[in-house]
């Protein structure tokens, strides 16, 4: 055991720096924090002073080493340079954008982000006087990678991932149980926030959030994820599975809309996985890693077998309601008929 304290100390003068032969002992979690992780909330003016607080008092809370910056300059940069090429100037959605213009845009901040992230993360020990290079952590979740739901080279292109493995629904019960352990409150305000890219200007009639961009719920995500994975659901399983699952609350046709939506973006999305940053993977449910998931990653996004197949048993369903319900009708004008 003493061996092992003294590896430790080792270890932890190494990582934090230290020059050989330093008698540093690290006594207080922040300050060795400081010294190893670098935080930097990277905003643009399409960010809340909500997030921008969120992230420099959870950097204060656990004692990191804290840079807040603007991107705009850059991202107007970017923007300029294919005005002056081109001759036309893309404009958000909001501002009368068509689509694609707004989707370029949003992943203009996405994309910059990484340099900028890469950048700091090769000069800030260098900043600070001190030697080697930093790893840059990546943040997209199992949900969002399986829906592809995020900008492919930006967080999906970092060196580790902490939590690449693990679905929001879970990754939220971690958060609760850190919060608690290690007294972080600041924690609460992390988990009551609506999830949102603030890639898009916020205005007084529309605030940008992933599960209205997605289509579904994380909950619903984590769902089709564990059920795609861990059951092997195709579309086709996967609609008959849930058509009892959540026959109590939705109908079969709405359950055929929602596996449907979900094949479809996972389809038409999964040549991102194939840039997924490695990750610890602790769960079965985990993203396929493409260093051994070796399938094709091009799919016919309309799955045309299955969903026909999914289709034609919701019609099944519709017409015997419709039919359920006339006879009730019916039953009723009889009543009705008998009374009077």
């Amino acid at each position: 055991m003493i061996f092992a304290d003294k590896q430790v100390i080792e270890d932890a003068r190494r990582i934090a720096g230290e020059e050989p032969g330093s008698t540093y002992v690290p006594d207080d979690p922040r300050e060795f924090a400081n010294r190893i992780f670098h935080t930097c909330y990277m905003g643009t003016e399409n960010s809340s002073p909500d997030t921008r607080k969120r992230a420099k008092d959870l950097a204060n809370a656990i004692g990191s080493y804290h840079i807040d910056l603007n991107m705009d300059t850059l991202v107007t940069a970017i923007r300029d340079l294919f005005a002056y090429v081109t001759g036309v100037k893309p404009r958000f959605r909001v501002h009368g954008g068509t689509g694609a213009e707004n989707l370029a845009l949003q992943n203009i901040q996405a994309r910059l982000r990484m340099v900028v992230a890469y950048l700091f993360a090769q000069l800030m020990p260098w900043v600070r006087g001190r030697q080697g290079g930093l790893l840059v952590l990546g943040s997209a979740n199992v949900d969002e990678s399986l829906r592809g739901y995020f900008t492919k080279y930006d967080c999906s292109s970092a060196d580790v991932n902490p939590i690449g493995a693990i679905s929001k629904t879970d990754l939220k019960k971690f958060i609760t149980y850190a919060r608690d352990a290690f007294n972080l409150p600041i924690l609460t305000d992390f988990l009551d926030a609506v999830p949102t890219a603030e890639l898009e200007p916020i205005t007084e009639t529309y605030v940008q959030a992933d599960e209205a961009d997605m289509g579904m719920t994380y909950d619903e995500l984590s769902v089709f994820g564990r059920l795609r994975k861990v059951e092997k659901c195709g579309p086709w399983s996967m609609f008959t599975k849930l058509c009892h699952e959540w026959g109590s609350s939705l109908s079969p046709p709405q359950v055929a809309e929602k596996v449907k939506l979900f094949f479809f973006e996972y389809a038409r999305n999964r040549h991102k996985m194939t840039t997924l940053t490695p990750s610890y993977h602790a769960e079965q449910y985990s993203p396929d890693d493409n260093r051994f998931d070796l399938r094709p990653f091009l799919y016919p996004s309309r799955f045309p077998w299955q969903f026909k197949k999914i289709d034609a048993a919701a019609a099944r369903w519709a017409d015997r309601t419709s039919v359920h319900a006339r006879a009730a009708r019916d039953q009723e004008a009889i009543k009705a008929h008998e009374v009077d």
